[in-house]
């Protein structure tokens, strides 16, 4: 049986564009009303513009500690409450080991991994105390099934698998809810790292999808009656064979 989230409060990291904007976009039109986290307040104060009212934006610089633990009070501040909690912000890099670049990696590695894990920190408490919500996570299907050509972004991604899964069985007992979709190969500026040919290949192929596409899953998860948990959810363009 689906439940109904018209009239809920989500908050979406990294929603200024592509899975975040779509993930935003579909939450309203279950009749949700949404904050839209980003860096980047113009691509805000657009995304919010086309979204209409119960787009609410609210910028953050993720990679700042302060401003992640700051980040609760101005959610509620700007609408009222807080529901669900989408840590989907995120970045990519590939490529090999031996010819990359440590620096970058540190950088993803901070995003995908620290300040995801330091955000839901950040609302967890809010989530515990009303004793129900929903936490969901942007995660890859590298985060289960290891990606010769990305090793660090794998490895970031192996790390949000294993926090999610141990973090769902601590808040489960105070009616939060925990799970992950893991996408394949998505349509979206993370994936500007590809190698052109691969690209090129792959969309030839069709197997990339669309954020709107993960959109939808993330809606379906988030509907489900309160007696399931969705942990993980992985979807792939059908021309994958992973």
């Amino acid at each position: 049986m689906s439940e109904s989230i018209k009239g809920k409060v989500a908050a979406i990291t990294g929603a200024a564009s592509g899975i975040g904007f779509e993930c935003a976009r579909a939450l309203i039109a279950q009749g949700a009303k949404v904050v839209l986290i980003d860096r980047a307040q113009d691509r805000l104060a657009s995304c919010c513009a086309e979204l209409g009212p119960n787009a609410l934006p609210l910028q953050v610089d993720l990679l700042q500690p302060a401003e992640v633990s700051a980040m609760l009070p101005k959610i509620l501040q700007l609408a009222g409450g807080l529901d669900i909690f989408h840590a989907n912000a995120g970045t990519y890099v590939g490529g090999d080991v031996t010819s990359g670049d440590p620096d970058e990696w540190d950088r993803m590695l901070n995003l995908n991994v620290n300040a995801a894990f330091r955000s839901v920190h950040a609302v967890l408490p809010h989530l515990v105390a009303q004793k129900s919500g929903d936490i969901l996570f942007t995660s890859s299907v590298a985060g289960v099934v290891p990606v010769v050509w990305e090793p660090i972004y794998t490895a970031s991604k192996f790390a949000v698998q294993a926090f999610v899964h141990t973090t769902r069985r601590q808040v489960a007992k105070h009616g939060v809810r925990m799970g992950a979709v893991l996408p394949g190969p998505v349509v979206t500026a993370l994936l500007d790292d590809w190698p052109k040919a691969k690209m090129e290949e792959a969309l030839a192929a069709g197997s990339l999808m669309q954020p709107v596409e993960v959109a939808e899953a993330v809606v379906f998860m988030l509907t489900r009656g309160r007696n399931v948990t969705i942990r993980d959810l992985v979807i792939l363009p059908s021309s994958v064979d992973l």
